[in-house]
């Protein structure tokens, strides 16, 4: 999630809204993780910006497609491997007017997890009713799962699939907490390497290995720590520079990523000991990329358009094999 946006002119009473699309989506094996870039980004879909669909994340779905939360629009929805758009469900309205979501204003759906037809998104509206974790099965209405603080930002999302605990990141109090599958919040850390340095703290979240990734957007940084425990460790860098780090994905080389840089309108490689390098820019069609999904030989990126205020789209890009 992006900070200082300007916000849309989103036309609530619009749920879906026309989609653009150029192309299908290549075939997503489970093969094993991509390499370095050998192709162009193409945009496969373009979003309607006023009818706020904002692509925020980005999780794997069946039969090649994959499923995003649309900020602005309070939804989660499918975009099958034809470029069509179908959405999931909509998140309530605020039930108070006067509520205003930290940081940004607006009410907003971010992280976003799926395990079989079970989703999990996270939800913010400032108000104690509506912000937490959100949960639904397919073709039944969401439901609330867990309150988190009403004067934070819940931003992203990561599942251990081990135990079914949700780990959740705050950019607004620079914390990570942690969700039972019945619905317990504990707090998971608070460590400084998680607060903001004049806005937006600890964003994307990954677990792998026994440890949980995060981004802290401010800092610029790419962090870990063990998932040994009820609390965290001490949280270590992987990686550093990546000014406007969102969310990242990792690339099968041990702890190296691919990151968007959503200030920076910028997609890099970055970690695993190596420098960090740029793979994608605006002149790829970038426009506020938010997140990165790797599966076999290709990398989906959506873009949210939220200070470009032009374009949200979603690009893929052709990876090749081999180390980098």
């Amino acid at each position: 999630m992006l900070l200082g946006m300007k916000h849309p002119r989103i036309t609530r009473a619009l749920l879906v809204a026309a989609v653009l699309a150029s192309g299908a989506f290549p075939p997503m094996a489970a093969s094993a993780a991509p390499a370095r870039p050998v192709a162009k980004a193409a945009a496969v879909v373009h979003f309607d910006l006023a009818a706020g669909q904002m692509p925020e994340n980005i999780v794997p779905d069946r039969d090649g497609g994959v499923d995003v939360t649309f900020a602005g629009a309070r939804q989660v929805a499918r975009i099958d491997n034809q470029g069509k758009v179908r959405v999931l469900a909509t998140l309530p309205a605020p039930a108070d007017p006067a509520a205003v979501t930290p940081l940004l204003g607006f009410p907003l759906t971010t992280g976003l997890v799926r395990d079989g037809r079970t989703f999990y998104v996270l939800y913010a509206t400032g108000s104690a009713k509506e912000t937490g974790v959100w949960t639904f099965t397919e073709g039944n209405p969401p439901r609330k799962l867990a309150d988190l603080p009403a004067d934070g930002l819940p931003n992203g999302l990561a599942r251990d699939g081990r135990t079914g605990t949700l780990y959740v990141t705050d950019s607004a109090k620079g914390a990570v907490y942690a969700v039972t599958p019945k619905g317990r919040v504990e707090v998971f850390s608070t460590d400084a390497a998680l607060a903001p340095a004049g806005f937006f703290g600890v964003n994307g979240a990954k677990v792998r290995d026994g440890h949980l990734y995060v981004s802290n957007l401010d800092q610029g940084a790419l962090l870990r720590t063990p998932m040994s425990g009820r609390t965290a460790g001490v949280f270590t860098t992987v990686a550093s520079g990546l000014a406007g780090i969102d969310d990242f994905a990792f690339t099968g080389h041990g702890d190296q990523v691919l990151a968007s840089l959503v200030t920076e309108n910028k997609v890099v490689l970055a970690g695993g000991g190596r420098p960090v390098s740029t793979v994608l820019t605006a002149a790829d069609g970038l426009s506020n990329p938010t997140s990165v999904l790797l599966r076999g030989g290709t990398a989906y990126v959506p873009s949210a358009a939220y200070t470009t205020q032009n374009d949200p789209n979603l690009l893929i890009l052709r990876l090749g094999r081999g180390r980098h």
